[in-house]
């Protein structure tokens, strides 16, 4: 059990307050699954936390500042009330009228563990299945009507240091340390009143002298006014007892005036109407107190939350748990999820893997407050899909299987192209500046020639590219998630190919450039023709000397090497041995020359790349001889593929609904545009006579 007590210091000091915010047991919060449990040999506690009221991040919500340590396995906080709002003054107020307080903590999470068995944490025993915060940092404590926290309670009493000076007398008294209420301090002063006679009328004289039976004519008689005015009104029996009726009626006023000063203190001014029926009523402080507590009860939420956690499975986060979960039941990495989720909501996830597709329905449910039944209906998957949570979480677990898949697979126009970020589907311009004219000799009087900069350009357009696929009732009933996403995983690689179709049928097409000549010509000395352009060590060498001899704008070589060998898939294995091989063995024939035994070729770290797309009989232009040398794309323009803004991969979103459909659909699309930029970084050899 944890005593928060309040010091209210005279001469204007401010309260202080000192109690147990956390015993270091369990603890059930919203938005958590299980109980969970803050370990605080790994919290992170900073020198001074604000104390708030019911952990509200707005300024009138603080009242105090605190400082926090761990003693005995326990939190425990000391301070002092700092703030004049109505939050402080409430819980100065109900502390003196007897309210009993709790504390509650609020905490950053930095790393946290779901602990199925048992566990020894801040020297208690904990079963589980609970949580186990292993790091954490304080961030507040808050004053709280009803914590989590259920093995602590927090009682507030106020203490008042009295002095007083006796007017005429130079000694001063002081009572140090009196805890006082102002229920308590009523009911020790409280005196025992005796009934007084009241006063007769005047119409009641004739019947004082007028003999009575029942004796009550000197009784009457010493009720007199005028003996009451000179001390003689006091009745005989009273005046036996000894008791000063003077003192007993200032007494009692003083008792009236403590009781109606409770009254006042307890109500503060917040709550006119009780105040006002208290004191008429004669209620006492304690009746007062316990009407203003069920008045505040009415007034604020019965219970706060008791740990403040930002990396909690609750609301957005739980969201993302969930999508965690689903992305590593359909076979996404951990690795590559933690990228994008985190460490903690990756190892959340995992115990929730084994979610059914039904569960997942109804967790989105739950998340946007939509009622569902227990049962598993029509209904309850229309709702479902009405949801905001369950597309954008299926749409998010589309997107990284579809990524995933995209990215395992293969690209050879990604070798072979730069890439660009185009802002629009319009066809746009692609320049790039070529410098015209060496650098010459600066004459006797110093002048420098004039130099200058002529600008070339390219094309290149995007183009959108899609298609939409469902998540149906059927899917949903028979809990195969796997069947959905064998369409994503299958866009995914249909996707990336997207980017090899587009390069290679406009390569084998040989379009046409803005000179009129096509962009493998005999103009642009970059074209092999004729039955001597078969790939062999001759016709390769051949192809290297062009690529190299080839100029820029203003005549001068461009500077450039080839590295990529670019064959069919019926020339990849001789090209392997042209490139790879330590020798060249050549055959015989008429040709007598003499050749060295070392292959040349090898010294020119040509990559080579084969692509069934060159071959195949889809494409036209298609061709099992032809073959190509590509430069570096980051050194010499070659192609360009284009991607709108930035965007690199294709993009998974929810569709609309078809009415006809009990279901659920999403698109793929991808905005991509593939153009050619410069002649000179290519060569290409047809390989035949043709």
């Amino acid at each position: 059990m944890s005593e928060f007590t309040l010091i209210e210091a005279a001469g204007g000091a401010r309260p202080k307050v000192v109690g147990i915010a956390y015993s270091g047991g369990k603890m059930n919060l919203p938005g958590w699954k299980h109980p969970v449990v803050v370990d605080l040999s790994g919290m992170e506690i900073p020198d001074t936390v604000p104390l708030l009221t019911n952990h509200e991040n707005k300024t009138d919500a603080r009242v105090g500042m605190v400082s926090a340590s761990v003693k005995n396995n326990t939190l425990e906080i000391s301070g002092e009330i700092v703030s004049d709002g109505r939050d402080a003054a409430d819980i100065v107020a109900q502390s003196k009228a007897g309210a009993d307080w709790q504390l509650s903590i609020g905490a950053d999470v930095k790393e946290c563990e779901l602990v199925k068995s048992s566990r020894e944490v801040n020297g208690q025993s904990v079963d589980g299945p609970f949580y186990h915060v292993r790091k954490s940092t304080l961030r507040e404590v808050s004053v709280v009507a009803v914590g989590a926290d259920a093995h602590t309670s927090m009682k507030v009493t106020a203490k008042f240091n009295l002095s007083k000076t006796i007017e005429g007398d130079s000694m001063t008294t002081e009572i140090e340390k009196k805890t006082v209420t102002a229920a308590t301090e009523t009911e020790e002063k409280k005196p025992v009143v005796p009934p007084v006679e009241p006063e007769k009328k005047p119409e009641d004289e004739e019947k004082k002298k007028k003999p009575e039976s029942d004796g009550k004519t000197a009784e009457a008689a010493d009720c007199d006014p005028e003996k009451k005015a000179k001390g003689e009104a006091v009745p005989p029996a009273i005046q036996a007892s000894g008791i000063d009726i003077h003192a007993a009626a200032k007494a009692a006023v003083a008792a009236e005036r403590e009781r109606v000063s409770a009254i006042q203190t307890i109500c503060a001014g917040d709550y006119p109407e009780i105040e006002k029926q208290a004191i008429s009523g004669g209620w006492t402080p304690e009746v007062t107190t316990k009407k203003v507590l069920e008045m505040i009860r009415a007034e604020r939420p019965a219970a706060s939350a008791s740990i403040t956690v930002k990396a909690k499975p609750e609301g957005g986060e739980l969201r993302k748990t969930i999508e965690a979960a689903m992305c590593l039941r359909i076979g996404v990495s951990a690795d590559q999820l933690e990228k994008s989720y985190g460490a903690q909501t990756v190892e959340a996830g995992m115990a929730e893997m084994d979610m059914p597709l039904r569960q997942l329905l109804v967790e989105c449910m739950k998340l946007d407050g939509i009622p569902y039944s227990r049962g598993f209906d029509n209904e309850t998957i229309r709702a479902a899909f009405s949801s905001v949570s369950l597309p954008g979480i299926l749409s998010n677990v589309a997107n990284k299987k579809l990524l995933q898949s995209y990215e395992a697979q293969p690209v050879i126009a990604t070798k072979l192209c730069s890439t660009g970020d185009l802002n629009d589907f319009k066809e746009n311009d692609r320049f790039r500046l070529t410098d015209v004219g060496d650098l010459l000799p600066i004459a006797a009087d110093g002048e420098i020639k004039d130099g200058g900069l002529i600008e070339e350009s390219a094309k290149n357009q995007l183009d959108t590219y899609g298609k939409k696929f469902c998540l149906t009732r059927k899917m949903i009933i028979n809990d195969d998630l796997g069947a959905f996403m064998k369409v994503p995983t299958a866009m995914g690689n249909r996707a990336a190919r997207l980017i090899d179709q587009l390069f290679f049928s406009r390569l084998l097409l040989n379009p046409t450039q803005a000179d009129g000549k096509t962009l493998f010509h005999a103009g642009h000395k970059n074209l092999l023709t004729g039955a001597t352009s078969a790939l062999g060590a001759d016709s390769l060498k051949k192809a290297i000397q062009l690529f190299l001899d080839q100029v820029d704008a203003d005549g001068q070589p461009i500077s450039v090497e080839p590295k990529f060998l670019l064959v069919p898939t019926a020339l990849k294995h001789l090209a392997i041995e042209l490139t790879q091989g330590a020798t060249l063995i050549m055959g015989g024939g008429t040709d007598a020359t003499v050749r060295p035994a070392l292959n040349v070729l090898a010294d020119e770290n040509l990559q080579v790349v084969s692509s069934p797309y060159l071959g195949n009989s889809a494409y036209n232009g298609n061709s099992q001889t032809g073959w190509y040398l590509f430069g570096d794309p980051r050194t010499v323009d070659t192609w360009e593929i284009g991607y709108l803004k930035g965007k690199r991969t294709p993009t998974v979103e929810r569709g609309e609904t078809d009415f006809n459909t009990l279901g659920l659909w999403f698109r793929v699309y991808f905005d991509l545009g593939v153009r050619e930029q410069d002649f000179r970084g290519m060569v290409k050899a047809n390989g035949s006579a043709n």
